[in-house]
C-alpha cells in the first residue's frame, strides 16, 4: 500500500520527531523535580535544591533490595559498600542529576551534555535493576539506546535552546558543545 502524502511528509521531518522523542524523555525525568527535590535554606537564609526527605529515607532501602540478589559483584559491592553508608549524599546526587537531565532535554540546552550524562545515569540504575525482570532490562536498554540518539544526533539543535545558541553564537563554544 502506497505511503500517504501525510506520512511522507512527517518522514522528511526526523528532527521534529527526535525532538518530540527528547521532550519527552526529557519529561519524564523531570517528574523528579516533584517526586525527589525540594528547596531547603543553607546557613539558614540561602534556598538551594535538595533531596526531600522522604527520598534521602528511601533510596537507600531500594538499593539494599537491588543489591540484594544483584548477580553483577563488583557492582553489588559498590551498592553495598559505597553507595548505602553515603546514601545521603547519592540521594542529593540522584534527584539533582534526574532533575539536570529533566532540564537539559526539556529544553533541549547542553542537550549533548545532558544525554551524556542520562545515559550514564541509565547505566548505573540498569545495573542495579537489571535482574529484577525483562521489563526492567528492556526500559533500561531503549532509555540508554534514546540518550545516545540524542547525543549524537546533537538533538537540541532543534525545538530547542542549542538551536538559538548556535544560530546567535556560531563560533562560540555552544556551536561545538550544543
Amino acid at each position: 500500500m502506497p505511503a500517504s502524502k501525510d506520512s511522507i511528509r512527517a518522514m522528511r521531518h526526523p528532527q521534529r520527531w527526535l525532538a518530540v522523542l527528547r521532550v519527552v524523555v526529557g519529561l519524564w525525568f523531570l517528574k523528579s523535580l516533584l517526586t525527589k527535590l525540594t528547596i531547603v535554606l543553607a546557613w539558614g537564609f540561602l534556598p538551594v535544591p535538595a533531596a526531600t526527605d522522604r527520598w534521602v529515607t528511601v533510596m537507600p532501602k531500594l538499593i539494599a533490595r537491588y543489591a540484594a540478589e544483584n548477580p553483577i559483584e563488583w557492582y553489588r559491592d559498590f551498592l553495598l559498600n559505597v553507595v548505602i553508608p553515603n546514601s545521603h549524599l547519592f540521594a542529593h546526587l540522584t534527584a539533582l542529576g534526574e532533575v539536570a537531565i529533566g532540564i537539559s532535554l526539556t529544553l533541549g540546552f547542553l542537550t549533548t551534555l545532558g544525554a551524556f550524562l542520562g545515559s550514564i545515569q541509565v547505566i548505573f540504575y540498569g545495573l542495579a535493576v537489571q535482574h529484577m525482570s525483562s521489563g526492567q532490562q528492556g526500559f533500561h536498554v531503549m532509555l540508554f539506546s534514546m540518550m545516545v540518539a540524542f547525543f549524537f544526533a546533537r538533538a537540541g539543535r532543534y525545538l530547542g535552546i542549542d538551536a538559538w545558541l548556535v544560530r546567535r553564537y556560531p563560533a562560540s563554544v555552544w556551536a561545538r558543545l550544543g
